[in-house]
Parts: C-alpha cells; structure tokens; sequence
C-alpha cells in the first residue's frame, strides 16, 4: 500500500512517508522528516525538519511539530497542539540583526509510544512524555511526564494515571500500589523511581 498526499499539501521530496500514510489538504512536512506506516497527517499540520515520527501516529488538524521532535508508535497529537523547540525564543539578537539557524540550538519534544496530547496542549522543549501517558486539552507542560501519567493544567501537573485504554486508573481496595483499568481490568503498579528522586512510576503488571 501506498502512501496519500492531497494535491494541496506539501511535501518536501527528501521526506519519507511509511506505506498507508495520509497527508491532509494544506499540511507541511519538510525537509528530511521521516514519517511510518499508517499515519495520518491532518489538514493544516506541520512537520518539521528531520522530525522522526513511528507507525500508526495520528497528528490532528493544525498541530505543530517542530524539530527535533520524536514521536514513537501510537502517539495522538490533538488539534492544534504545539512542540517547540527553543528554550529562549527571540526574533533578533542583541545587537538587532535577524536570527538566523546558526545563531540558536534547536531542542525536542520526545513523545514515547502510545502517549496522548489533548487539543491546543502545548510541550516546551525540552520535554518527555512518557509511554501511554495523557497530557489534557489546554495543558502546557514543562517538565517530563511519567509513563501512564496524567497530567493537566497550566503549568500541567500529574493528577492521577491512566492505562492503555485512555482510561483513568483507580487504586485496588486494600491493595496499596496496585492499580486497575475500569475498561480493561488491566493491573498497573505504582514504585518509588529507581534514581532515588522520590517519584513514583507506573508499569503495567506483567
């Protein structure tokens, strides 16, 4: 199977698009980018440069993705969600002269398998969210998500988990630590984080 690109979007000739892939009306995936099988770019969207993007990805109409972003397998980009890529963005420098690409350090998004980001969130770089995890609508995220974390606000901040299905967790009566997909029935187990930072981790139980 083939990829699909409507007549009004542009692709650059240097980017790479997986078999079954869709780029909607007006989207833009530039220079080197590199896209998987099965993706649906929606209408409006962009693609940065060099971008890496996985297998099955959805980006949503007018989402921004800038480079150098990666997003694995799985991953939902909401409508007009953004990846940036600067840490102190400015149009000029000091001395008022137009910044040019050599002139700043261009840093990424890392978007891990299966993770969600709700319509007009946006991630300041340099972020990543964790496998399965969901950021809401309207969230900006600053600092790293945990796997299976869910996070909302602005700045977002993680108030609760969520498993595979999307579904809230809910803790298991009488069991500490252990938690359970409504939807699935699925089992996760919460952990103090292996670097000694006092976090805890989610992982599905085995």
């Amino acid at each position: 199977m083939s990829h699909r690109i409507l007549p009004n979007a542009e692709v650059d000739p240097s980017a790479e698009l997986g078999a079954g892939t869709t780029v909607w009306g007006l989207a833009q995936v530039r220079e080197g980018a590199r896209l998987g099988a099965g993706c649906i770019v929606g209408r409006g969207a962009y693609v940065g440069t060099g971008v890496r993007i996985g297998d099955n990805v959805k980006l949503q109409n007018h989402a921004l993705v800038y480079e150098p972003a990666v997003l694995e397998d799985g991953v939902f980009v909401g409508p007009a969600v953004v990846l940036t890529n600067d840490r102190a963005p400015r149009s000029v420098t000091p001395d008022g002269t137009l910044k040019r690409t050599a002139d700043w350090e261009a840093v990424g998004v890392h978007v891990a398998e299966g993770a969600s980001l709700g319509a007009r969130s946006v991630c300041v770089a340099p972020v990543r969210i964790g496998r399965w995890a969901m950021v809401a609508a309207g969230a900006v995220v600053t600092r790293d998500v945990p796997d299976f974390g869910l996070v909302a606000g602005v700045p977002a901040r993680r108030i609760g988990w969520v498993g595979r299905a999307g579904a809230r967790l809910a803790e298991r009566p009488g069991e500490p630590g252990t938690w359970e997909c409504p939807e699935t029935g699925e089992h996760y187990l919460a952990s103090s984080a292996a670097d000694g930072s006092g976090a805890t981790v989610m992982a599905a139980e085995q």
